[in-house]
């Protein structure tokens, strides 16, 4: 188990410790960077949403709210990585990344908020591309093998996006209509309500979570 006082290398934090700190409630602040429509699908009782591109705009603002225990949740935790970065740049050097995300978490029993069942992004993004390469090499079968340069050209983006921990792809994805909750996220609503460093107190999680 992951200690309360580990040192800022450990980055990865069990969901099992998650919960214990949330059972103790320890002083810590749960960010969700999902999309707010999987956030809307389900998330942990007591996160705050601010999706990463929100998170990585305002980063040095953000970080001034935050505290010394910080545990950023995705989906598998990519994008949980990617902002721990982020935030690392803006002085917060502990943040810890949620190991299998919030569905790690819901499976071992951690208390989550279920709304709206949708895909989520990561899914979308595989189904998207694998239907693109299954369509390149059939249209360049049976149409033109010209078509084949988009199976070569969706094979280059995603080793773009593994080399360089990004997915444009995922985020033209979530700017699509069913990938949009009934309330998006703004600085004003996701950062600047999040209580201040030291004038946080772990009440009611509820009150929270959007």
């Amino acid at each position: 188990m992951t200690s309360p006082s580990a040192a800022s290398a450990v980055t990865a934090l069990a969901p099992e410790t998650l919960r214990t700190w949330i059972d103790q409630h320890q002083d810590l602040v749960v960010i969700d960077v999902r999309s707010a429509a999987e956030f809307e699908s389900m998330h942990i009782r007591g996160s705050y949403n601010v999706p990463l591109p929100l998170l990585s705009e305002h980063a040095d603002e953000l970080a001034a709210r935050l505290g010394s225990r910080v545990v950023l949740v995705c989906q598998s935790g990519a994008r949980a990585e990617q902002a721990r970065q982020r935030l690392g740049k803006s002085g917060i050097d502990g943040a810890y990344v949620l190991t299998g995300g919030a569905p790690g978490f819901a499976a071992t029993g951690g208390d989550v908020v279920r709304g709206k069942s949708r895909w989520d992004l990561e899914r979308q993004v595989r189904l998207v591309a694998g239907s693109l390469v299954v369509l390149g090499l059939a249209g360049g079968k049976f149409v033109s093998p010209k078509i084949r340069l988009l199976a070569g050209a969706i094979g280059t983006g995603l080793t773009f996006s593994a080399a360089t921990n990004t997915c444009a792809m995922g985020q033209a994805i979530s700017a699509m209509p069913w990938n949009k909750a009934a309330k998006e996220p703004t600085r004003e609503s996701a950062i600047l309500t999040l209580p201040v460093a030291g004038a946080r107190a772990t009440g009611n999680g509820e009150a929270k979570a959007s």
